[in-house]
């Protein structure tokens, strides 16, 4: 039976990367909420971040944002792609990891993703494909079917 550390990809984070992933979210959340960037696009937009991902050998951190109500949104990352490297020595120092890792922004998604949804469920189309598969599991649309048939 082998002993290497050889994790299987499909299995997800380290529960090291995801710990590291915490610790740089909270750094760069700190940094952006006390506006220690002074970059006029990120002082005037709330700057949520989510979530932050670190590749497996931490090096690397993927940080996902979404400024507040999701506008402005490409002008933010250009904000934030300028201050890259404030922000990347904010994390090193604020941040006990053997390398500081190399830093990149993307816009979070999922709250649009999400309303997108809300949106399809609650669409005409689906509430009444939803209501006929009801009528179905109470039977009783089948017990009519039945008759019809004696």
């Amino acid at each position: 039976m082998s002993r290497g550390h050889h994790r299987d990809p499909a299995a997800g984070p380290s529960q090291r990367a995801l710990r590291a992933g915490e610790l740089v979210r909270h750094a760069i959340a700190d940094v952006l909420a006390r506006g220690e960037v002074h970059d006029p696009v990120i002082e005037t937009h709330l700057i949520t971040v989510p979530e932050v991902r670190m590749s497996p050998d931490l090096r690397l951190a993927t940080i996902y944002v979404i400024p507040l109500g999701g506008q402005n949104q490409k002008e933010v990352l250009a904000a934030l792609e300028r201050n890259k490297r404030f922000l990347r020595g904010e994390v090193a120092k604020r941040v006990n990891l053997k390398f500081a890792p190399d830093i990149r922004f993307h816009i979070d998604d999922r709250f649009a993703e999400a309303a997108r949804i809300d949106g399809l469920l609650r669409s005409p189309a689906v509430k009444r494909d939803l209501e006929a598969s009801d009528v179905d599991a109470t039977g009783s649309d089948l017990d009519a079917k039945r008759e019809e048939h004696e």
